[in-house]
């Protein structure tokens, strides 16, 4: 299911029943962008907390009902919904309304419908991993252009916010998930990005072949460029089934050496042998290898693949580097907390699946690896068959360890393996003197769980919260109270 019937025009929601599915970030500004259209908008909600509570209490003065605590009925008289990312397909209100024939738009839809005439292009990115840091860094690469941006969409800016506003921009760097582009038929970028291609969220999608699929959805109508990994030729294979504008290129990104129309890197240099006049002998030098925080390898990938947007935007070679330069990466993303008696300690919590926790893994030498959460059907043979050889030591923590611990078994029976049957709040502060015992001066210390949070913590951003507030207790030589 994409988007049900025939669609409304944009144009004419005024007197229609619009159902928004969901609140949050980007459902209260879509009941509130189709309240102002003149649409009778009722939200539904499954949960009914008192964040929900106070997100109704916003909206009903505005003459928007909100049903809390029922996310599955299909009011009467719906005529569209509305839907705000993470809700399946499968759905019983989405089922509901494909029977009764009622289209479906993401939110994102609805935002890229609402745009005005004149309205900024936009440079769009996706994968399973790295979209945020390569949509923050493509922001500062156009920003050290003196164009007017912004960092939006599934980063955490809701589009339509934007897309309503009164701040003029010149273009926009915009994250999109598999989800939102499911629901995003009408989308048409200036340029997209395909990042990586690993299974995730496979319960929604109902396959691999799907999540690939909605993730292609990117490059439908490209003007410019589509921009895909030479390391992952599946992204590549997406440029190939897409329709775009006639002369929009594909444009290739490697750690290696760059062929014609791909950016690469050549003796630290990352280089541009796409949007230069002789592609086939020139190559122009944009920023060192060092311009990149941090420059792990799968950072590197991303600053290339956002000097690859930027550059099809048309920005100039040094507003490239000076962008990397300007560039800090968000908290829980391969980010160096502290160094304690001659050991790093890393904090990539946001390292929630295999694919990323591979990447991280992949940038230091010597490792004692803190990993476990929720496994969400992850099988780990093959990231701890990669990493083995790095591997001084493991800590598993949470509670679907034990498929870790197995594949360690199999893989790398010589590694030291801590098992902390633990999920209380003193859980991560053991995990981390365990990982101190295990550690040599020189070594990193490195939570890259590859596991998602939720068992232990409310979001990865406070397991990374917790894991750095453990490593300062070290430093300091504290220890909790509970020890």
């Amino acid at each position: 299911m994409t988007s049900g019937a025939a669609s409304p025009d944009v144009s004419d929601l005024a007197g229609r029943q619009v159902t928004v599915a969901g609140l949050g970030v980007s459902g209260v500004p879509a009941a509130r962008a189709l309240r102002g259209l003149g649409a009778s908008v009722t939200v539904v909600n499954g949960s009914d907390g008192e964040a929900q509570r106070a997100q109704a209490a916003e909206l009903e003065p505005l003459g928007i009902t909100v049903r809390l605590g029922d996310g599955e009925t299909l009011p009467d008289g719906t005529e569209l919904i509305v839907t705000t990312p993470g809700w399946k397909p499968t759905s019983p209100l989405f089922l509901a309304a494909a029977e009764a024939g009622v289209p479906i738009w993401g939110d994102v839809e609805l935002a890229w419908r609402l745009r005005g005439k004149g309205a900024p292009p936009w440079l769009a990115v996706t994968g399973t991993n790295g979209k945020t840091t390569t949509v923050r860094m493509l922001a500062a690469i156009l920003e050290a252009a003196g164009l007017r941006t912004a960092a939006v969409g599934n980063i955490g800016v809701s589009l339509l916010d934007i897309v309503l506003g009164d701040e003029p921009y010149d273009v926009l760097a915009v994250e999109l998930s598999s989800y939102q582009l499911h629901w995003a038929p009408s989308l048409r970028a200036h340029s997209g990005a395909v990042l990586n291609l690993a299974p995730d969220h496979l319960d929604w999608h109902g396959s691999m072949a799907a999540y690939a699929a909605d993730k292609g959805r990117i490059y439908e109508g490209n003007q410019v460029a589509c921009v895909y990994n030479v390391a992952d030729p599946a992204t590549e294979d997406l440029v190939r089934a897409a329709d775009v504008e006639e002369g929009c290129r594909a444009i290739g990104f490697t750690l290696g050496t760059p062929g014609p129309s791909q950016f690469g890197v050549v003796e630290d240099i990352l280089v541009d042998r796409a949007f230069v006049a002789d592609r086939q002998k020139q190559a122009q030098e944009l920023a060192e290898v060092s311009d990149v925080n941090p420059p792990a390898p799968h950072n590197i990938a991303n600053a290339l693949a956002a000097a690859a947007l930027a550059r099809a935007y048309g920005v100039p070679p040094t507003a490239v580097r000076d962008g990397l330069r300007a560039f800090r990466p968000d908290p829980h993303r391969v980010e160096h907390v502290a160094d304690v008696d001659g050991v790093a300690y890393v904090d990539d919590s946001k390292a929630t699946n295999t694919h990323a926790a591979e990447a991280s893994l992949g940038a230091y030498e010597h490792i004692v690896w803190i990993a476990g959460g929720l496994a969400k059907g992850a099988t780990f043979d093959e990231l701890v068959l990669t990493a083995a050889k790095r591997l001084r030591g493991v800590v598993l923590i949470g509670a679907d360890r034990a498929l870790i611990r197995e594949a360690l078994t199999r893989h790398a029976a010589d590694v030291p393996v801590v098992d902390l049957d633990r999920t209380d709040t003193g859980a991560m502060a053991a995990a981390v003197r365990e990982a101190a015992r295990l550690a040599r001066p020189g070594d990193t210390v490195l939570m890259a769980p590859a596991c998602a949070s939720m068992d232990m913590f409310t979001n990865y951003n406070e397991r990374g919260d917790a894991f750095a507030a453990a490593v300062h207790d070290l430093a300091s030589g504290r220890v909790p109270d509970d020890q």
